[in-house]
């Protein structure tokens, strides 16, 4: 950085992998959480889009994720497709999940008085719980990676 002409700093932000799943950040703009599986293998792209067009698990997963977003949560990803996967309709109803490339919840809280105190704490668990329907589908439907050096979960 020294010998940059930009001397803001690399990093604005802090973060924790948890041991069970899940990401917990520290900015000067608050704290903020994530779970899910953010970057997806190809045999775990494959398991997710099928179960997003089968109606009974693809419907499932799109209630979990307007229940997550009435909780607060962004449901997204690490990228998405512009339009419709190879293979699939581009006029599927569920197409804003077909076209995600991992599924992830996010949640964000500004700075307050209460980041030292329980309360933070408190938001990140009730967040982890919040989100925890949603890693259940993820592990019952996409499960980890069998491809050597994948990324998995």
């Amino acid at each position: 950085m020294r010998f940059s002409a930009d001397k803001s700093p690399y990093k604005t932000a802090m973060a924790a992998a948890l041991a069970k799943g899940g990401y917990i950040q520290f900015s000067a703009n608050g704290l903020a959480a994530g779970t899910g599986y953010y970057m997806m293998a190809n045999d775990q792209l494959d398991r997710f889009r099928k179960a997003i067009v089968d109606d009974k698990t693809g419907s499932a997963l799109e209630k979990l994720t307007t229940e997550a977003e009435r909780k607060g949560m962004t449901i997204s990803a690490h990228d998405t497709l512009k339009t419709a996967p190879k293979g699939y309709p581009k006029d599927h109803p569920r197409i804003d999940l077909l076209r995600l490339k991992g599924l992830i919840a996010w949640q964000e809280w500004p700075v307050g008085a209460w980041l030292g105190k329980a309360t933070a704490k408190k938001r990140i668990v009730d967040f982890l719980h919040g989100a925890a329907p949603l890693n259940e589908w993820l592990d019952k439907h996409v499960g980890e990676s069998t491809l050597e050096n994948a990324w998995g979960r």
